[in-house]
């Protein structure tokens, strides 16, 4: 009954494309055990180094005394408690907008957004290296989709005026940071394109959120005043990566916050954030606001790992974050090279498609504040000679 499911397995096991959940022995933090071995931790979003702090973990213990650990049933019925009411007042109050609201993830918060804002007879305009939230959410709200070639503002415009002008209501999406690449959207571009073709605009933050800009806020830091109107732009971050927790959250004006609240199955029919949860999510956004020197650490140990890369014949593509993709080619070189950097204490995750293209499998760095020049001299000195020549540059 099942053959085709065999088939299937053992043809992904053929391309270096099976994928099996592995035994972690210990919390997230920048050294973890795995099968039984202690091994430098390259592999997680755990960005701040806040996902085991204690800080985080003593918020959620006093709310799980208080509170209890589950929510009970959904924000609309009983389950908005008060150390989520709280979370979103810390949110908004962060991101300089007039409200927040929360999902159980940054998935759930993605699709969302979109289906709220988008239907049949809109048109939305995706990035092609947009993450699965964001595509999903596009094919799920029944809009035209057009995916525009990545980060090409050009080619966006293009279809804009082409495609565009007949809908009802029009979207761009975008990431700001590219979660496979750790380049960056060219946001200035998509603001000035949805203020020329009237778009809405839904980017989301979830691997800049508490990293990339001044307070931590993300790329949207980046933007200057302008003839724009900010209530195009609807912002999407995440309490799972940098701020070591778990959920998602929409940030923007009073009214669509209240449109999501009366429009949004996700949020409609889905179990509010657990209190311990949510508790510990607002000790973490005091926290990147009081500790910036966190995120300064992490973009300087990138910015060390991107060069010595490239010193020794490394393919890194565009990255400028705390993600640093070594881009090697077929899928079964970057298993063979994770498996060798394990083999000397190294966690680094093989990427392969359909996570990025065929022909671009990669292995996936991401840095932490808890990591060291020492672990990033570590890295450069088990992989020098061992670059697959495709991956030159």
């Amino acid at each position: 009954m099942f053959a085709w499911i065999d088939d299937d397995l053992e043809e992904r096991r053929r391309r270096g494309l099976y994928r099996v959940r592995r035994r972690l022995q210990s919390g997230q933090a920048a050294r973890i055990r795995l099968g039984g071995r202690e091994l430098i931790n390259f592999s997680s979003n755990d960005y701040l180094a806040l996902a085991g702090d204690a800080r985080l973990a003593r918020a959620a213990a006093a709310a799980a005394r208080r509170y209890g650990c589950g929510a009970g049933a959904s924000p609309l019925v009983s389950g908005y408690s008060p150390p989520l009411r709280a979370l979103e007042r810390a949110l908004a109050a962060w991101e300089g907008t007039e409200a927040a609201l929360v999902f159980s993830s940054g998935y759930a918060a993605n699709l969302a957004l979109i289906r709220s804002l988008a239907g049949p007879g809109d048109a939305v305009f995706s990035d092609a290296l947009n993450h699965a939230s964001l595509i999903d959410g596009c094919r799920l709200s029944r809009a035209a989709v057009y995916v525009y070639r990545h980060n090409d503002a050009d080619h966006l415009a293009d279809l804009l005026r082409k495609q565009g002008r007949s809908a009802r209501r029009r979207l761009i999406v975008s990431d700001t940071v590219f979660s496979m690449d750790g380049d960056i959207a060219p946001l200035g571009q998509l603001v000035e394109l949805a203020e020329c073709f009237d778009c809405l605009l839904v980017i989301d933050e979830a691997h800049a959120t508490g990293v990339l800009g001044e307070h931590g806020r993300g790329v949207t830091e980046s933007l200057r005043p302008g003839p724009w109107s900010p209530e195009r732009v609807f912002k999407v971050g995440t309490l799972s990566k940098a701020l070591g927790t778990q959920g998602g959250f929409v940030c923007g004006p009073r009214r669509l916050i209240a449109w999501l609240i009366n429009q949004a199955r996700p949020y409609i029919f889905s179990t509010a954030l657990a209190p311990p949860t949510a508790a510990a999510a607002r000790r973490a956004v005091a926290v990147v606001q009081q500790e910036p020197e966190r995120r300064r650490r992490i973009l300087a140990l990138a910015e060390q790992l991107r060069r010595e890369l490239r010193e020794i014949g490394g393919n890194i593509g565009d990255s400028c974050c705390q993600i640093v993709p070594l881009i090697v080619g077929e899928a079964q070189q970057a298993v063979r090279l994770s498996r060798r950097l394990e083999e000397q204490g190294l966690l680094v995750p093989a990427i392969r498609p359909p996570s990025v293209p065929e022909g671009s499998a990669r292995l996936r760095f991401s840095v932490t504040a808890a990591h060291t020049e020492t672990d990033v001299k570590r890295v450069v000195e088990v992989l020098r000679g061992k670059i697959p020549m495709r991956s030159i540059v």
